[in-house]
């Protein structure tokens, strides 16, 4: 190894932990590192990270955006074939989530809010760029069949053997639930098995604090969750944009059959970092663990026709 890659390679490990002693000087432990600003591309609800390249999806947005390490952009893949810059609320397939099978394909999900052009799903190489779409009418209906009064499904995360999904709740349905299917349910729509865990207490009287997005750390066994406030009674219409929060559990795989689970950490993003104030966190990827660090890729929709990104270094507790 040359002196300045071998030097290159030390500061990568010694300069998170710099950064957390700093943080934690001021009373934090989390760092955030990097804003960055996609003017162009609308609505970022869904964000993954495979081989140095990142894959945003936008819940009206026509193509998969995909970044490199200084989230400049460098490819899309086209979904669907649109001229405007933002796919119409009333026919949109409201895509807001991403996540990687376990053979590293993107998993696209519609939210299925809105039957039936929210039930779709895609199945993406991101190699050759190959795509599939997939109905999800049958899982769908089976999940009121299963408790969900109200779909609207905005986060997903693959761990051994199982699809995890989150269900958004809103001020008129003011629940949230984690979902658990098996790996291939896309194919078994209709005998798949399907366990649904009610997940944190809304706490905030005018707003409801609702699931986001989630991401498996798969190192540690936890489940990182997005969450933010939205003044919305329902689970079609946009509302006033409160604060964002990360959750995050520990070892959920063990939790599959449990009635109700509550994080074991709650990080307030407004506070950690003024630079949040404002935004509605969508969604969450790791772009690196370690035993000490989670280095997270955030993404934030503000209803206006962009998205941003936020790069957050949090310290394991």
């Amino acid at each position: 190894m040359s002196l300045s890659a071998y030097v290159v390679q030390s500061l990568n490990r010694i300069i998170p932990f710099i950064l957390a002693v700093v943080a934690g000087s001021c009373g934090n432990s989390h760092l955030l590192k990097e804003v960055k600003k996609l003017e162009q591309y609308p609505s970022a609800s869904g964000i993954e990270y495979l081989d140095k390249q990142t894959y945003i999806i936008g819940d009206d947005a026509s193509s998969i955006l995909v970044l490199d390490t200084n989230l400049a952009i460098i490819d899309s893949i086209q979904l669907y074939s649109f001229t405007e810059k933002r796919i119409p609320k009333a026919i949109k397939p409201d895509l807001e989530s991403i996540t990687l099978t376990g053979d590293n394909k993107l998993l696209l999900l519609g939210s299925g809010s809105l039957a039936p052009t929210r039930n779709i799903a895609w199945l993406i190489d991101p190699k050759t760029k190959q795509k599939d779409s997939i109905r999800l009418d049958t899982f769908y209906q089976r999940l009121k069949l299963n408790g969900i009064s109200e779909i609207n499904i905005e986060g997903s995360c693959a761990i051994p053997g199982y699809i995890l999904m989150a269900n958004r709740g809103s001020k008129g349905y003011p629940k949230n639930h984690v979902l658990f299917t098996r790996t291939g349910f896309l194919n078994l729509q209709a005998q798949s098995p399907i366990t649904t865990i009610l997940i944190g207490t809304n706490t905030d009287s005018s707003q409801f604090s609702g699931v986001s997005g989630m991401v498996y750390a798969k190192r540690s066994d936890q489940l990182i969750l997005t969450i933010s406030t939205e003044d919305t009674r329902n689970t079609l219409d946009d509302g006033a944009i409160g604060k964002s929060y990360l959750w995050i559990v520990k070892n959920i795989s063990g939790k599959r059959n449990w009635k109700a689970i509550n994080p074991d950490q709650v990080i307030d993003l407004d506070e950690l970092d003024q630079r949040f104030k404002g935004q509605k966190i969508e969604s969450v990827c790791i772009t690196k663990e370690t035993d000490d660090f989670f280095h997270l890729l955030l993404a934030a929709d503000n209803d206006n026709g962009s998205s941003t990104l936020f790069k957050l270094v949090v310290h394991k507790k």
